[in-house]
């Protein structure tokens, strides 16, 4: 068998001479460079059977220099051994960097025996790397190609998954479209996701119709999907181009949705390598955005009803309340109280009343508008404000969701329905009204409803006098 030749990459002079020696007496055929981008040159002309290159050198590092060995036909299957200092975060390099084998400087054992594996394993499976002879400024210009691409993807990678911190979906999308805008040219740009059904799009508006039309029927997407649309000239008014290009995106081995590009005529050479890149790093930046939307839609509602809970609808109120003291608009607040609520437990037990407060959630959700704010205020009450509505079309709104619950039908596990009625107060802001006092009015008005017989609405008019705290109905 012939003698291996060996290519050491090594800066440090005179121990490298020292070191090529004690290779050579262990009987292999060593050449010797001083820098990276001489030992670049050097593998590419003339593949060795291994390489011996410090981990950390000027111009270009070990690591630098194993990927772009890795990355070339002549070289893929020539070992590399890199030598640094002790640390797991040089090992650590090493691995990703492709290397055979990480050795600590000075342990010449250590190296001798990395050696002997490596290379006896090579030729022992008889690979054979190709062998084309290169000129130097062709060598140059692979390294050169080789670092761009290296720097291209950890700049588009950083880029990308910094979108994990903008706290929602939208602004993920919206701020990755402005970034991917600016490294590429395309008609349409689309992100979808799985858990939950999400269909994002970035287009021209001039060809918005057609862009999510082709966008839709490649991504195949869930019924009910909920849409982002974003329009701006940054994505091209192209009626046609090339095949779009489609990436699943995926955290782990969860597939979380895909991202799709739909490129420009002519194409980019490099689309559908960054169309992967893309894909690659966006599954982390896509689960934090979820993790960080559903963290915070669990604290803003309630897990029974699942409508808001009492703070956020103290937040959300109290902005219209700002509003209607600015600006005059009408508001309404409708306050509501499951009558025999108490009974109900009592008789049916107490997974009878999640049910009845449950559905009642979806009562009051179902009958509302969607510009309405609807909240468990707590217990068995709820609340409705109603934006830009007097107090008479307010109570209007009140009768017809004391209607709605009135015909609720709630099972129980045992069979039979709970009869399920409810008794509303209903009040409008007046000026110099707070968000307190409003709220005190309309539970007012619902107390005299329940005194009034339970299963119907009053306003604030029709219950003149305050009622008491003692002259409140004992039994809800």
């Amino acid at each position: 068998m012939s003698i291996a030749h060996l290519l050491l990459v090594d800066p440090a002079s005179p121990a490298r001479e020292v070191l090529a020696e004690r290779l050579r007496a262990q009987g292999y055929s060593v050449s010797v460079v001083s820098d990276g981008a001489e030992g670049a040159q050097a593998a590419l002309s003339s593949p060795p059977d291994a390489v011996v290159a410090d981990l950390w050198m000027p111009s270009i590092s070990g690591v630098q220099l194993c990927r772009l060995l890795k990355a070339e036909a002549a070289t893929v299957n020539v070992p590399v051994i890199l030598r640094g200092p002790e640390g797991r975060r040089n090992r650590f390099w090493a691995e990703r960097a492709g290397a055979s084998a990480y050795v600590v400087t000075g342990r010449m054992g250590d190296l001798v025996r990395a050696l002997a594996r490596t290379v006896d394993l090579v030729r022992a499976r008889e690979v054979r790397s190709l062998r084309p002879t290169a000129a130097s400024g062709e060598v140059r210009d692979r390294i050169a190609a080789h670092l761009d691409e290296a720097l291209f993807e950890s700049v588009i990678a950083a880029e990308v998954r910094q979108l994990g911190v903008t706290g929602s979906f939208d602004r993920l999308f919206d701020l990755f479209a402005q970034f991917v805008s600016e490294v590429t040219s395309y008609r349409w740009l689309a992100l979808s996701t799985l858990a939950p059904a999400r269909f994002a799009l970035h287009t021209n508006p001039a060809t918005r119709d057609r862009a999510e039309h082709e966008a839709r029927a490649l991504m195949h997407l869930a019924d009910g999907a909920q849409t982002l649309a974003i329009e701006d000239e940054d994505a091209f008014g192209d009626e046609e181009g090339p095949e779009p290009i489609v990436m699943p995106v995926h955290f782990g081995s969860t597939h979380l949705g895909d991202v799709a590009i739909a490129p420009r005529a002519p194409s980019h050479p490099r689309d559908r390598e960054l169309a992967a890149v893309l894909a690659r790093e966006l599954g982390g930046a896509v689960r934090v955005a979820t993790l960080v939307e559903e963290t915070q839609r669990l604290a803003t509602v309630d897990a029974l009803t699942g409508l808001r809970n009492r703070r956020a609808f103290v937040e959300g109120i109290e902005r219209e309340v700002a509003r209607a003291r600015r600006y005059g608009d009408p508001l309404s607040i409708v306050m509501l109280d499951i009558d025999h609520f108490k009974r109900v437990n009592d008789t049916y037990g107490h997974a009878a009343g999640d049910l009845v407060l449950a559905a009642v959630g979806h009562g009051v959700a179902t009958t509302a508008r969607t510009t309405d704010l609807c909240a468990r205020w707590g217990g068995e009450e709820f609340v409705v404000a109603l934006t830009k509505t007097g107090l008479e079309p307010a109570c209007l709104a009140a009768e017809r969701l004391r209607a709605a619950i009135e015909r609720l039908v709630v099972p129980t596990a045992e069979g039979p329905t709970v009869p399920t009625t409810a008794s509303l107060g209903v009040a409008s802001y007046t000026n110099g009204d707070t968000l307190e006092s409003l709220i005190d009015r309309a539970d007012r008005a619902m107390y005299a409803a329940k005194s009034a017989g339970r299963n119907r609405v009053e306003h604030e008019a029709s219950s003149p006098r305050p009622i008491a705290v003692s002259e409140r109905p004992v039994a809800n």
